[in-house]
């Protein structure tokens, strides 16, 4: 009688060690999409703008994604990961200016100027000069220089629109003011130097500006 109990005990431990290894089992099964999704966004997930990217590339991925994803008339929303439609006062003045800035450089010129007209303060340094650089890439040199001029007014120590005024003196042969702009960028930048002033000694020396 003892010893046929004792086996039942047993027989139901060992049971009931089944049925809770099977749930710890079925537990982590379950679970595994769940971890691979939580890590989908980083190993090869597809971000809002319809890109992939994978593992050390998925922030490089995002931005490449604000550049090329929205179409004209629509800005990037970094905070939301979305596109949305162009309008004054949609995002904040800084947001709307460095956007503008990448699709500068990703040769949507107009549209940089476009979103730029946006800005409720467009006559900061930074959007002053980039509204220069995508006025100068569009061929009209002389008002591109226009807006280098009052960015540097506002800001004499901003070392990037020093680059891009003189490369636009470059461009017009007037090799006399570049050079002067390189000066500043040699004082601006100290012994060290900067990448600004190799970029414009660069354009210098090959009389071009790219």
């Amino acid at each position: 009688m003892f010893g046929t109990l004792t086996q039942d005990r047993r027989t139901a431990k060992n049971a009931a060690g089944r049925i809770v290894a099977g749930l710890i089992f079925a537990g982590m099964v379950a679970g595994a999409p769940l971890a691979f999704a939580a890590g989908g966004s980083s190993g090869g997930g597809t971000s809002a703008g319809g890109s992939s990217g994978g593992g050390q590339g998925s922030k490089g991925s995002e931005l490449k994604t604000d550049l090329t994803t929205c179409a004209k008339g629509q800005v990037w929303d970094a905070k939301n990961q979305k596109c949305i439609a162009k309008q004054s006062g949609v995002l904040p003045d800084h947001d709307l200016t460095e956007y503008a800035y990448a699709l500068a450089k990703a040769e949507r010129f107009q549209e940089a100027i476009d979103v730029l007209d946006a800005l409720q303060d467009p006559n900061t340094p930074r959007a002053l000069n980039y509204r220069g650089y995508a006025t100068r890439k569009l061929g009209r040199t002389e008002e591109g220089i226009g807006y280098y001029l009052r960015s540097v007014a506002l800001d004499p120590t901003y070392t990037q629109v020093r680059e891009y005024l003189g490369e636009a003196y470059v461009t017009l042969g007037k090799f006399d003011l570049a050079n002067e702009q390189l000066a500043m960028l040699d004082k601006l930048c100290g012994y060290r130097g900067c990448e600004e002033y190799g970029e414009l000694a660069q354009a210098i020396r090959g009389g071009k500006t790219w």
